[in-house]
């Protein structure tokens, strides 16, 4: 059963740590009692805040309605049809953790997005992606909640809509469903995806001429996030602060023939994706700031909460960075946390 507190201080629940409140807080332990806490006078389907690690959510002001933080627990085996097995995770999860566990018991394809901050839940809604895998990519089923109609169903993987960086959850479901549990599609017979950015040279002189395990992946991979990012229980910040651009071949060709190390990914509808740290970087803003907020001095992705920043602190720097960029590189950036209330 849930408690409802008003007033709630809500710094412990994200990883930013912006001063602010919900007038009304409540965990969620059992995603039984979904249907109890519709009942609710403080429940409103289109104003409650629902919240996983925190890992991805600014609050720049008190958040005026209710906040719900799913704290589910539990991992089961579904199903196995040869290498294929089936997992499923309750939606408070720590996705870090699942990702380990998985590996213990033997299964790979997770590997990859080891060290990611956040909760299972939270990870379709994101599409969470790192090191050349995509969530989606494993994500057999999502179940949910349906407010509109009261019950509980299952979405399968297409239905989801996935994107780069973007699902249904994001746009058509975004007030309509509650995610409780993902069930993935994960494999005892490991394919290493270890070709993107510094993983492969890691990997190498990690693991010399020996054939690297999905465990070595991830070893690797959290090697290599823990030098880049600070750790948000010691710095806050949100990870990744802006999504990765996309342009057309023709502005990315523009921008090869001025900045010839430029990184880009082409894709599959001829588009061309740009890194957005890199781009902040060429504008030489690591270590700069605004107040309390400033740009990590290791990776130009991250903001991060140096000194008790206040929401206009992080609002000024963003606004700067990509001010910078779009007059150096005419590309506009966009962030990937959620800024809450969205008014």
């Amino acid at each position: 059963m849930f408690t409802l507190q008003q007033h709630h201080n809500l710094v412990p629940y994200t990883t930013f740590r912006l001063p602010a409140k919900a007038a009304y807080y409540t965990e969620l332990t059992d995603s039984a009692d979904l249907p109890k806490l519709c009942q609710l006078p403080q429940f409103n389907a289109q104003t409650v805040c629902w919240l996983g690690g925190g890992s991805n959510v600014l609050f720049m002001r008190d958040y005026p309605d209710l906040v719900v933080r799913m704290v589910t627990r539990g991992i089961r085996e579904v199903s196995r049809s040869g290498s294929q097995v089936l997992i499923e995770a309750q939606a408070g999860e720590v996705w870090h953790d699942f990702v380990q566990t998985t590996l213990q018991i033997g299964l790979s394809g997770l590997e990859n997005l080891s060290l990611i901050p956040g909760t299972v839940g939270a990870s379709p809604v994101q599409n969470i992606g790192a090191y050349g895998v995509e969530v989606k990519d494993r994500i057999h089923s999502v179940e949910c909640f349906d407010l509109a109609t009261q019950t509980f169903i299952t979405l399968s993987n297409a239905d989801c809509q996935f994107a780069y960086r973007d699902s249904l959850f994001k746009h058509a479901g975004k007030k309509r469903y509650v995610i409780t549990a993902v069930t993935f599609a994960l494999s005892t017979e490991f394919v290493p995806h270890a070709k993107y950015g510094d993983l492969a040279a890691v990997l190498l002189e990690n693991c010399g001429e020996r054939t690297p395990t999905a465990q070595d992946v991830a070893q690797a991979v959290c090697q290599i996030r823990s030098s880049k990012l600070p750790d948000p229980a010691v710095l806050g910040n949100v990870g990744s602060f802006y999504k990765n651009p996309i342009v057309s071949a023709e502005h990315a060709e523009r921008l090869q023939a001025a900045f010839p190390n430029m990184p880009h990914y082409p894709q599959a509808d001829g588009s061309v994706k740009l890194a957005a740290g890199w781009l902040i970087d060429q504008c030489s803003l690591k270590g700069y700031a605004i107040g309390g907020a400033a740009v990590h001095e290791k990776q130009a992705l991250v903001i991060v909460n140096q000194n008790h920043a206040t929401a206009d602190d992080v609002q000024a720097l963003s606004d700067h960075i990509c001010q910078s960029v779009w007059q150096k590189f005419e590309v506009t950036l966009h962030p990937e946390p959620n800024w809450l209330p969205e008014n």
